[in-house]
């Protein structure tokens, strides 16, 4: 019996560049904020990203936001203020955001810069979890088969 392949994906190397060579691409729901994607596993929340709001902006529109990845933020420049916790982070701030936790909505005054990386903690598990799909999948369509020819 062949073995199933598993197709792991990986972010794309790039060696330094300036980070406006990858386009600013606007939110869909909040006017003043764009994201730049530097890197991104097709299809997952998986990504490097610059995220740039510009003074004014208010991501109220989107709401408190949730997820089921990692997020670790650092402000390269301008500040935010959350909304919920009536607090302002600003440049050379960092956070670290477990999936599941409540953050969000903020406003920046004066514009703000953040780079952010989200990822899945356990890249193996989800991994597994693919391979074990796989598995039974294909057991399921040998039954199949053998059932059909019975």
């Amino acid at each position: 019996m062949e073995k199933p392949k598993i197709k792991i994906d990986r972010k794309p190397e790039i060696e330094f560049i300036e980070y406006k060579t990858f386009e600013a691409v606007p939110s869909k729901t909040v006017e003043g904020a764009s994201q730049r994607i530097i890197a991104q596993i097709p299809g997952t929340n998986v990504a490097t990203r610059i995220l740039e709001l510009e003074a004014g902006t208010d991501t109220s529109p989107d709401g408190v936001q949730v997820h089921d990845f990692w997020e670790e933020l650092y402000i390269i420049e301008g500040s935010l203020i959350d909304l919920r916790l009536n607090e302002e982070f600003t440049a050379g701030m960092v956070a670290c955001r477990p999936p599941g936790m409540e953050h969000g909505p903020w406003k920046s005054p004066n514009g703000c810069r953040i780079f952010e990386v989200r990822y899945y903690a356990d890249q193996k598990k989800k991994n597994m979890n693919l391979l074990i799909i796989l598995l039974l999948k294909r057991s399921l369509l040998v039954r199949l088969r053998a059932s059909l020819n019975e």
